[in-house]
Order: structure tokens, then C-alpha cells, then sequence
């Protein structure tokens, strides 16, 4: 009678192990990304001060030449310009992430990764929320330099500049999701570069980054006008510059959330298509 129990649990059926969880699996992956992120010092350290390259040049450049009089009133261009800076600059890691997940495609780091019971399109949330993480360490350095070195003094003060922050992260990821599915998709790192280039120019300057839509000649205002950064810009602008908020917030929540879902589910699908 004692050994019956025994016998029984050998006659049993061994089940495959399935995998652990998809949140430990999102947890691992995303750490990994993180990782590859830090085994590159010298790229992340570039990439961390290319943000304040930009503040600087932009600033500087455009401050010189703009029209105060084209600028809402008592508003310094650099408080106008940095809620865009931390809009764009968000473009050039959504871009890295696009490249990166080609160069993981083409070394067989994703091969290798399918061979595991771990779910596909966890692969793709995983870099999205490793860059973003870095992200927003260049955007924290982003306003750290503009308070501290270029005595920005925007009235929404420091709360009105972490809500733009919050802000920008989402926007940022969302977008992040528009150059994964081209990556997905193109599965070439020139061919990325070539639409990367294609895309990010009208994103920048057909918007309000850098003047009021009103001021762009007409055919610029109509691409402003349906470009989902501008009401990303407009809603950090808002916050920083402790203007009134209307609906801005909620359609830069709200073209974001379209984006995102839109860019993500075509990415999956892509990234899941047999190679050619």
C-alpha cells in the first residue's frame, strides 16, 4: 500500500514546461535590454549629452533670429523651446530602438531568444520600455542643464516641468512603436535609416517646435495641424508655461494612445511574418 502512491506519480505524464510568466518574462527581457544599454558606455554617454548638443544649438541659433513679438507675451524663446526639445528629442532613441531591434535580428539574438518558450511579442514591449527608461534619463538631463546652466524659469515652474515629463514619456513611446514596425517590417538598417530620415524632418518642423503654427506658411499649417507631436508640444507647452490647459492634454493623451496601438500592432505582426 505504500508504494502504490509512488508508482503512480512515475506512470504520470511529464507536461512540458510552458515558460514562466509573461510579466517575468516582460521583467527579464526588459533588464536585459537595460543591460546591452550600460555594456556600451561610451554610446550611452554620447547619447546622454546629445540632448543638451541640441538645447544648446537650437537655443542659441533660433533665440538669436526669432521675433519676440511672434512669441506669446513675457515668454523667454527658451521656455517656448525647451517643452519641444523634450518632445523631439525623444525622436532620435525611438529611432535607435527601431535600429536596434534590426541589429538583434541580424546577429541571431531574437533567433536565439525564439528557441525559448518565451512569447514573441514580448521581445518588442521589452526594448520599447528599456529605451524609454534611457529616455527619460536624457530628459531629466535635458532639464536639469536648462535650470541649472541656461537660467530657464518657465511659470509652470518644477511641477509644470514633470508633467511635460510625464507627458513626453508617453508620447515617446508611442512613438517608439511607428519605428519598430518599420523595423519589423523593413528588417534592414540602411533601409530604416533612409525612412527614418523621411519621417523625422516633417515630424520636427511641421509642427509648433520651433514657431507658432499660425506663423508656418499655409501649406506647412495644414501638416501641423494633423501632426500628432503638435498637440504633444502644445500640451507640454502648456503645462510648462502654466497656460491653460483646455483639451491639449487629453488629445496629446489621446493621438498617443491611437499611435501606439496602431504602431504595435503592426509591428507584432510584422515582427512574427516568416524572414524572406
Amino acid at each position: 500500500m505504500t508504494s502504490a502512491a509512488p508508482l503512480a506519480d512515475v506512470d504520470r505524464p511529464v507536461q512540458p514546461w510552458q515558460g514562466s510568466s509573461p510579466a517575468t518574462q516582460l521583467l527579464i527581457l526588459t533588464g536585459r535590454s537595460v543591460r546591452a544599454h550600460f555594456a556600451h558606455r561610451r554610446a550611452l554617454f554620447l547619447s546622454l549629452l546629445q540632448p543638451v548638443f541640441i538645447l544648446l544649438l537650437f537655443s542659441e541659433v533660433f533665440g538669436s533670429i526669432v521675433n519676440r513679438r511672434q512669441l506669446p507675451e513675457g515668454v523667454a524663446y527658451l521656455d517656448y523651446l525647451l517643452p519641444a526639445l523634450l518632445v523631439t528629442t525623444g525622436i532620435g532613441p525611438a529611432i535607435a530602438s527601431g535600429i536596434g531591434l534590426v541589429r538583434d535580428m541580424d546577429n541571431g539574438v531574437v533567433s536565439r531568444l525564439r528557441t525559448l518558450p518565451i512569447q514573441a511579442p514580448l521581445l518588442l514591449f521589452a526594448r520599447s520600455l528599456a529605451d524609454l527608461l534611457r529616455t527619460a534619463v536624457q530628459l531629466v538631463i535635458l532639464l536639469v542643464v536648462a535650470n541649472l546652466f541656461l537660467d530657464t524659469d518657465p511659470d509652470g515652474g518644477l511641477l509644470g516641468m514633470f508633467a511635460a515629463l510625464l507627458l513626453t514619456c508617453v508620447v515617446v513611446w508611442a512613438m517608439m512603436w511607428i519605428f519598430l514596425a518599420l523595423a519589423a517590417w523593413l528588417r534592414s538598417a540602411e533601409a530604416m535609416q533612409s525612412a527614418s530620415y523621411l519621417i523625422t524632418f516633417p515630424l520636427m518642423f511641421a509642427s509648433s517646435a520651433f514657431v507658432p503654427v499660425e506663423r508656418l506658411p499655409g501649406w506647412l499649417q495644414v501638416l501641423a495641424t494633423v501632426n500628432p507631436l503638435t498637440y504633444a508640444m502644445d500640451a507640454a507647452r502648456a503645462l510648462t508655461l502654466d497656460q491653460p490647459l483646455g483639451a491639449q492634454v487629453w488629445s496629446a493623451l489621446g493621438t498617443s494612445a491611437l499611435v501606439a496601438l496602431c504602431g504595435s500592432t503592426l509591428a507584432v505582426w510584422a515582427f512574427q511574418r516568416p524572414a524572406r
